[in-house]
């Protein structure tokens, strides 16, 4: 039987920590948040692995050290409301919901949103809201956030989605080119968005964020 609770300390130990996040709210939120009740019930033994857990409809559960070094860059505050995007089973919203007021979390897929808005009032993340839509579409009736965090990679983010971010608000993605990928922070100016790469990353592209689409960056 594992003990999850060890694991989410060497999770901690051995991938947040090595990876220069030094926030103690996010080192906290991650040694509290059960990992392993937010991805799917077979893939519970890998739930601390330093790797992607991929979820039905093209989702996926960013690997720890990825998800904490995205947190880090954003230094979300206790005051501050979060729009989460790609939530999957609910594993960033309820580590989010530890460190913002609120966090409205997107998920296209019904079936999942359906078990991370179980999971997550299961777990007493009663500041974690459930929203099912389009990723691409947000959760513009909520807004605007201070953060946006985008939980999987994309090519090109639409303009209406990044227009739900106030002014001086943060939004992270990993943009993926090929087999490489960058995670940027955005700041919204009144000119617009200002990126900055902070760290390499890549992540399996999330449904609506291909370059396909007809949407522009």
């Amino acid at each position: 039987m594992i003990d999850y609770q060890a694991a989410r300390i060497a999770m901690v130990d051995g991938q947040v920590r090595p990876s220069d996040v030094t926030l103690y709210p996010i080192i906290d939120a991650m040694l509290n948040v059960p990992r392993e009740v937010y991805v799917p019930h077979e893939m519970r033994a890998l739930a601390y692995v330093g790797r992607h857990i991929n979820l039905e409809g093209g989702g996926v559960v960013l690997a720890p050290r990825i998800l904490a070094k995205i947190l880090e860059s954003l230094d979300i505050k206790p005051d501050e409301l979060v729009l989460d995007i790609g939530v999957g089973l609910g594993y960033s919203a309820a580590v989010i919901a530890r460190l913002a007021e609120a966090v409205i979390a997107v998920e296209e897929n019904s079936a999942l949103a359906a078990m991370a808005e179980t999971t997550l009032s299961e777990q007493s993340a009663d500041n974690a809201v459930v929203h099912v839509g389009p990723l691409i579409d947000g959760a513009a009736q909520h807004g605007p956030y201070d953060a946006i965090v985008v939980e999987g990679g994309v090519q090109v983010i639409p303009d209406s989605l990044l227009a739900q971010l106030k002014v001086g608000g943060r939004i992270a993605a990993i943009f993926v080119d090929g087999p490489n990928g960058q995670c940027r922070i955005g700041v919204r100016t009144s000119a617009g968005i200002s990126w900055d790469n902070v760290f390499d990353a890549t992540a399996p592209i999330l449904p609506g964020f291909a370059s396909e689409t007809t949407f522009s960056f």
